[in-house]
């Protein structure tokens, strides 16, 4: 078994700050890549953020300069901090991450979705 189970999603104020995490959990070999990409209501999904095993990050242009991706790999999780969040960062943010069993079977595995709601 190998999930992710995704947490700190909830309610802020405009220019208010959150953290939302991802954990993965199971029977893991290594963890390569890792993301976040969320979709609000009657929108596709979009890419938000990734960062590879050796720490290198990428955003998109919506969020860069106000989130941050970072990970703890002693912990295999993934956080996301979002910072100055507008209400069009509202959304279900999910996370991804790339794996490989013991069996170092390739296993693409997302997170549950955890809801941001940026509303006064």
């Amino acid at each position: 078994q190998v999930q992710l189970v995704e947490s700190g999603g909830g309610l802020v104020q405009p220019v208010g700050s959150l953290i939302i995490s991802c954990a993965a959990s199971g029977s893991i070999h290594s963890i390569n890549d890792m993301g976040w990409y969320r979709q609000a209501p009657g929108k596709q999904l979009e890419f938000v953020a990734e960062i590879t095993s050796g720490g290198t990050t990428n955003y998109a242009d919506s969020v860069k300069g106000r989130f941050t991706i970072y990970r703890d790999n002693a912990k295999n999780t993934v956080y996301l901090q979002m910072n100055s969040l507008k209400p069009e960062d509202t959304a279900v943010y999910y996370c991804k991450a790339n794996i490989y069993d013991y069996t170092k079977k390739y296993l693409e595995v997302w997170g549950q979705g955890t809801l941001v709601t940026v509303s006064s």
